[in-house]
């Protein structure tokens, strides 16, 4: 990893391969700026007095961003890892490596997480057939 890189480990679960993924320097920035706020907390995602967010309340939170933001569709956290695949593949990243960076162990998994844009088939050249 580059000096602009911290890195941080990731612990997957459901099978899933945990891993070392890098921080960057804005993230680690924003992340600094958020312990500074709460220093006598152990954890950096929490509610207004402190408390850890639970996974239903994150989840709840997504869902309410989400209608916020006038979304018509049922939103949830795992679309995260969804959207992220599908961006990265769209980014011109082969599958296995995104099956590394998602932590898949079966390349199966990975497949359905990055589906491609038909854009990308516009710029076909067929030629004089």
């Amino acid at each position: 990893m580059n000096a602009t890189h911290t890195p941080i480990f990731i612990t997957r679960e459901k099978g899933s391969d945990s891993g070392v993924h890098p921080l960057r320097d804005d993230e680690l920035t924003l992340l600094k700026e958020l312990r500074e706020m709460l220093p006598d907390s152990k954890y950096i995602f929490v509610f207004e007095r402190g408390e850890v967010m639970s996974t239903d309340a994150v989840r709840k939170l997504i869902g309410r961003l989400a209608a916020q933001a006038g979304l018509n569709i049922k939103v949830h956290c795992h679309m995260m890892r969804h959207a992220c695949g599908y961006y990265l593949v769209n980014q011109g990243y082969n599958t296995r490596e995104i099956q590394d960076f998602l932590g898949h162990r079966d390349i199966k998994h990975t497949e359905k997480y990055t589906k491609l844009n038909a854009r990308r088939f516009l710029n076909f050249d067929w030629g004089d057939l």
